[in-house]
């Protein structure tokens, strides 16, 4: 089997050499376009990294802030409502008009608590909770005596109260 002489035709030498020509300046205009396209790619990625950094410590910064706004606004918590319960009363057999009056008085007599700032409430719970147990409360014309069973504090302070005859 023999190749035909071709390379010895002019026209097709000029054929052959304008594929090597074309096959050569598709080349370089590929690399050239490749190129080009990287480039922005690499600089678009870049600029992505930039905001990203930055971004980020925006985010720290504003996060920092932000704790510390939260903590000085807890430092700054006042209390702004007393509420009080009394429970046991099926076993008293007091009537709930008298048990809501006494709830109305204590409410009274805790006033001063109201825009208090809440460290300071907190660090006196103790006196707050013997101020409540050493009151005796008349009632249905027994003797009754409160005791502390929980006491939450925050803006609202609600203290929950047994009540027990003056006896035990």
């Amino acid at each position: 089997m023999r190749i035909p002489p071709f390379y010895r035709l002019p026209s097709w030498q000029r054929f052959f050499a304008g594929m090597v020509v074309g096959g050569i300046i598709s080349w370089m205009i590929f690399l050239f376009m490749f190129g080009t396209m990287h480039e922005k790619q690499a600089l678009k990625i870049e600029e992505q990294k930039n905001d990203i950094s930055k971004l980020k410590n925006t985010l720290s910064y504003l996060q920092e802030e932000y704790k510390q706004l939260n903590q000085e606004n807890e430092n700054e918590l006042v209390i702004q409502e007393v509420k009080i319960k009394i429970i046991n009363t099926t076993k008293t057999k007091v009537e709930l008009l008298s048990i809501h009056e006494t709830e109305d008085k204590l409410s009274e007599d805790l006033r001063s608590l109201l825009t208090k700032d809440l460290e300071t409430v907190y660090g006196n719970k103790e006196l707050i909770k013997k101020i409540i147990e050493n009151k005796t409360v008349k009632l249905n014309d027994k003797n009754f005596r409160l005791k502390v069973k929980e006491m939450y504090f925050y803006t609202t302070t609600q203290i929950t109260l047994e009540l027990k005859y003056e006896d035990d």
